[in-house]
């Protein structure tokens, strides 16, 4: 079976991969840095603002699919600094309807591009 992917209008990808990629039932989104579609430049503000763009470029390459953020079944989030873990919950709880995806938080080194946080999602069709 071909590899069908995904990618919503505007979207930048930073390297050679797809933006999503349909599995049957599952479809998996690449992690996205919160790079501003308009401008290609990373989103100005603190951690709130750049994981607010995160699942806002997230939420558009599930809409190219014809999926919502309620079809989100498991996120990844990578943070360089566990300090922002608190400012990054409440951007991504604003983000989410109860009951909210699973989820992972994992501190890392550094990000592309000098991104504070990535996100990647899962969501299942059907």
């Amino acid at each position: 079976m071909p590899r069908i992917a995904y990618s919503a209008p505007g979207a930048v990808a930073v390297g050679p991969y797809s933006h999503a990629v349909d599995a049957g039932e599952l479809l998996y989104l690449s992690g996205q840095t919160p790079l501003d579609p308009a401008t290609g430049a990373l989103a100005e503000g603190g951690i709130g603002a750049q994981t607010s763009r995160c699942l806002s470029n997230l939420f558009a390459v599930l809409s190219s699919a014809g999926l919502g953020p309620e079809r989100v079944v498991k996120c990844n989030v990578y943070l360089t600094d566990m300090a922002d873990f608190p400012a990054m919950n409440e951007a991504y709880a604003a983000a989410f309807d109860p009951p909210y995806p699973a989820r992972t938080t994992i501190g890392v080194a550094a990000l592309p591009l000098g991104a504070r946080v990535e996100i990647e999602l899962i969501a299942r069709k059907g």
